[in-house]
């Protein structure tokens, strides 16, 4: 199609072709388009600003060229204006190795090349160009894009230097070790002796470290677990004194109403006596206020009152005896039962929503201990229980008995989850948790484990993906029984 031709179309299609024009200047990428006899029939604002030519100085011309090259010479769109005849040898010849297939647009061509003409230090530009074809599929022109790549383009010749210079650092370095490998081999009978002095240090060192890492893990346990202890007594000891007010202030009341109910039928019996107006108005108060609903109704709610103060104290008392800051961190003899009773209560709120708690105690000795750092332990395997439990509700079981002599148990097992055989051999490693980021610390069982191993017992580890987990942990009796591995 010649220039003519165009202005005429345009005539004819003035609004379709504003809305073009209104389209290419709205576009953000740079865009030109050319006719037939390669001229420039649009040319955007984005070609103004990164080219530096308005479109007062295109539209119309030939001259497109002068925007990218010092002297005459086709661009992409002009190539592709040419036709199908030759242009892969043109394109070789005017962009060797440079040139490729659009894999988006059909029959569209993409290069990227360096302009030293465009502005102060030159710049790299992406440009696609690609047939423009009226509705008959003829072609009536072409148009191409232009992106500016120079940081890119940049940031990559920058990254090929580094590469280059740490391929020469490498090959310099890689030449020292040569040679100091070479003066190594001269000493090789002195450095074999070294290294085997080397890991038997290593070996001992790596001893100490796993003891010292032991001895923070529980110095840090036991710091937590007094810092907890302190701050339930002192709660218990905040609750507990108003509580003890309220009880021997409930007695008190009770007293009070047994002798105003006995008044008040002893009132009652001698209504029929009373002149008839002060009969009539005892009977109207009466009435007014529902006595006989009073009478039935105070009883029981002074029932269910005494009831939640009884079970405040039992909460306290289990706050007291789940702590057992008193016992200052020494080995006394405990109830077992009488532990697990009082952790499960301080957890109820972590295990009520989740499953059903089934205790089967067997006949125990009490054992020598350290009851708080015991509590801990109950605490973390209920707990750990009551998180592999899904939506089901399910089912959480707290088992004990006595093993030989001078051994006890106790077992607490879920039907949640389970734990993958691959990292069942994990669970006790610091950090290690299966949990969701955020709902596990990966210090329970850790710690667990070494409160056991601080009691010369072990902990045994049963579960089945899908079909639960069973934790049983043995204790010896007196304190001072032959320590044993505790995962034995």
């Amino acid at each position: 199609m010649s220039h003519a031709t165009t202005s005429i179309a345009a005539e004819q299609d003035g609004p379709a072709d504003i809305a073009l024009s209104e389209f290419f200047d709205g576009h953000p990428v740079a865009t030109f388009a050319i006719d037939t006899a390669h001229v420039v029939t649009h040319w955007n604002r984005a070609c103004e600003q990164l080219l530096g030519w308005t479109k007062a100085d295109m539209v119309g011309t030939a001259n497109h060229w002068q925007a990218f090259y010092p002297r005459p010479r086709p661009l992409l769109a002009d190539v592709i204006i040419a036709g199908a005849a030759g242009l892969e040898s043109e394109l070789e010849r005017l962009y060797p190795g440079k040139h490729r297939r659009s894999a988006l647009i059909p029959d569209a061509y993409e290069v990227e090349e360096f302009f030293p003409n465009i502005g102060a230090s030159g710049h790299w530009l992406h440009f696609t160009a690609a047939p423009l074809r009226d509705g008959n599929g003829r072609v009536v022109g072409a148009i191409e894009t232009l992106r500016d790549v120079t940081e890119r383009r940049v940031a990559e010749n920058a990254l090929r230097r580094a590469h280059d210079n740490l391929e020469h650092v490498v090959d310099k370095r890689t030449g020292q070790l040569a040679d100091i490998n070479a003066k190594l081999q001269e000493d090789i009978a002195q450095r074999l002796l070294a290294e085997a002095e080397l890991r038997r240090s290593n070996l001992e060192l790596t001893e100490l470290n796993q003891q010292l890492s032991r001895a923070q893990q529980q110095l840090l346990q036991a710091d937590k677990l007094a810092s907890i202890g302190q701050l339930a007594a002192g709660v218990a000891h905040e609750i507990n004194n108003p509580i003890g007010y309220i009880f021997s202030n409930f007695r008190t009341l009770q007293n009070y109403l047994d002798q105003l109910f006995g008044m008040l039928d002893a009132y009652q019996r001698a209504e029929p006596s009373l002149a008839a107006p002060d009969a009539a108005t005892l009977r109207a108060l009466r009435e007014r206020i529902d006595l006989d609903f009073l009478r039935q109704d105070i009883p029981t709610l002074m029932a269910e009152s005494g009831e939640g103060i009884v079970r405040v104290r039992h909460i306290v008392q289990d706050l007291k005896d789940f702590s057992r800051v008193d016992a200052n961190q020494e080995w006394v003899w405990a109830d077992l039962h009488r532990g697990i009773d009082s952790t499960l209560n301080i957890v109820s709120n972590e295990v009520k929503y989740k499953a059903d708690v089934v205790k089967e105690y067997g006949a125990i000795p009490d054992i020598q201990c350290l009851p708080l750092q015991i509590n801990q332990v109950v605490m973390n395997l209920i707990v750990n229980a009551a998180h592999a439990i899904g939506d089901e509700r399910g089912r959480i079981t707290v088992r004990t008995g006595r093993d030989g002599d001078d051994h006890v148990w106790l077992e607490i097992g879920d039907n949640g989850s389970g734990i993958a055989p691959e990292t069942v051999s994990r669970i006790f490693d610091p950090f290690f948790t299966t949990k969701a980021i955020g709902k596990g610390t990966g210090l329970g069982l850790s710690l667990a484990y070494g409160i056991v191993q601080k009691h010369s017992g072990r902990i045994d580890v049963d579960t089945a993906l899908g079909q639960g987990t069973r934790f049983r942990v043995r204790l010896p009796i007196r304190h001072g029984a032959a320590t044993e591995d505790p995962t034995a």
